[in-house]
């Protein structure tokens, strides 16, 4: 099992280091400052960045008009490093969930999609959701699902309800990817389908905007969506028929793999802060790095952090060469495993720093709001365990999502 990045990937992956670091992180100063000055605009330091970025050859790194630019492994340690800042993916167009509708929209899209949702995906002049939890149900079982679509005189008339859908408060959002019920009577994994849905067709409205921890998340937030009597056309289907559930597995696949490691990056970026910070405070006449147990506060982040990277990466091998439905076990491992050490090491760092570390000071606060809800993101660690524990014993469910 080789876990290592290629070559081809360790010069790009050296650059994106560098960018990060020198142009990146400095700039996450002036991204804040303009950012309260208008909290449902991109500053304008972002349009900058992401020029750069582009100009670099780093702009769009996930995926082409066809394919996935790079091996499971190889994307795996270009997302680590994007993990580094909370606004390095967007500098660089690979942010969620926009990265894992262009996976969808590439594998999945019709040509007249492609066109219309796909090429302005890539390009990053258009922004985008995916639309599958609900207010009313526990939608970490996916066959609650409750929104509905019927096909009416070639047009799907969609009703229903959908909550915490990122990145709807972005100016440049366009559409949403929404998973209703479409085959009410076949069997559990068969029964939804995925349809595009433009966000200026009548009956979709933002029912509320849905803040994490008391952060909005702006210029994206998190939103509460109604469809009422929404009518789009028959072409709206991605895919076929009832391939929603086969749909929603590839691309959360990848995309968990994606977050963990932005969270095992992110985790890394704590740690060199809590290091710094135990370096060159004093208290009592000793660096923090003496006092209590500090250093075995440090020792144990590194080991957190390395023990949840192999892990991140055994799940993007196994992806890439058994398949989705063998990698699914270590993909959920992985998915327990890696925010909760995350949070660990992000936790300490905060209480490294005292009251500034809770502060707006550093970013160890929001990034303890974002890591917190990645535990329950994409599935939350009860049903990543139960499918753990299912494997164990020979038994894996079709309905898993």
């Amino acid at each position: 099992m080789n876990l290592g990045a290629s070559e081809a990937v360790n010069i790009v992956l050296s650059r994106l280091k560098q960018f990060i670091h020198d142009v990146i992180i400095p700039e996450e100063p002036t991204y804040n400052a303009e950012l309260e000055e208008n909290r449902w605009q991109v500053p304008s330091i972002m349009r900058t960045l992401q020029q750069k970025a582009r100009s670099e050859g780093l702009f769009n790194l996930f995926i082409t008009r066809n394919e996935q630019t790079w091996s499971q492994i190889d994307y795996a340690y270009l997302a680590e490093q994007m993990g580094l800042s909370e606004i390095a993916a967007e500098v660089f167009n690979c942010a969620m969930p926009d990265s894992g509708n262009m996976e969808i929209l590439a594998r999945y899209g019709s040509e007249q999609q492609t066109v219309d949702y796909l090429v302005p995906l890539l390009s990053g002049d258009l922004k985008s959701g995916f639309a599958m939890t609900e207010p009313a149900v526990a939608s970490s079982d996916a066959t609650n699902i409750a929104a509905t679509a019927s096909l009416k005189n070639n047009e799907w008339v969609l009703d229903g309800e959908k909550t915490w859908i990122s990145g709807a408060g972005h100016p440049d959002f366009g559409f949403l990817l929404v998973m209703c019920v479409t085959e009410p009577f076949g069997p559990p994994e068969k029964r939804q389908s995925l349809l595009l849905v433009p966000m200026d067709t009548p009956g979709v409205s933002i029912a509320r905007m849905l803040p994490v921890f008391g952060y909005d998340n702006a210029p994206h937030g998190y939103a509460q969506i109604r469809f009422n009597d929404v009518h789009i056309p028959g072409t709206s289907l991605v895919g076929e028929r009832g391939q929603g559930f086969e749909i929603a597995q590839e691309r959360m696949g990848t995309g968990r793999i994606h977050q963990c490691m932005r969270s095992i990056g992110a985790a890394e970026r704590a740690l060199q802060l809590m290091t710094q910070r135990a370096k060159t405070r004093f208290a009592f006449g000793k660096p923090l790095s003496e006092l209590g147990g500090n250093i075995d506060l440090i020792a144990n982040s590194r080991t957190e952090i390395e023990t949840s990277r192999l892990l991140a990466l055994r799940a993007a091998w196994s992806l890439q060469f058994n398949g989705l439905e063998n990698a699914l076990p270590d993909i959920a491992q992985m998915k327990v495993v890696v925010p909760n050490a995350a949070l660990n090491v992000i936790d300490r760092a905060i209480q490294m720093h005292g009251g500034t570390g809770v502060s707006a000071d550093t970013p160890l606060a929001g990034m303890w709001a974002a890591h917190r809800a990645l535990r329950l993101a994409d599935g939350p660690d009860e049903v990543h365990r139960e499918l753990i524990a299912r494997s164990e014993m020979g038994e894996i469910s079709s309905t898993y999502v």
